[in-house]
């Protein structure tokens, strides 16, 4: 049986081709699967993709409704 390993802010920023600020937005406002470790934020691939094909990327927020910036 082979375990995903845990990846980083930098090394899921790179899978989705989007900025570590994204990540981070993504995890406060859409629901982005993290695991929090101390100070750093830790991801499983297959989640985020899950997260991704669900469409989790695409979902407004409220202030995204509102026509704020994110």
């Amino acid at each position: 049986m082979t375990v995903e390993p845990w990846v980083s802010v930098e090394e899921i920023a790179a899978h989705l081709g989007v900025t570590k600020d994204s990540v981070y937005r993504w995890i406060g406002k859409k629901g982005l699967p993290a695991h929090r470790l101390g100070r750093l934020w830790k991801f499983k691939i297959s989640q985020v993709d899950a997260w991704v094909e669900e469409g989790g990327a695409a979902r407004s927020t409220r202030s995204e409704e509102d026509g704020e910036a994110t």
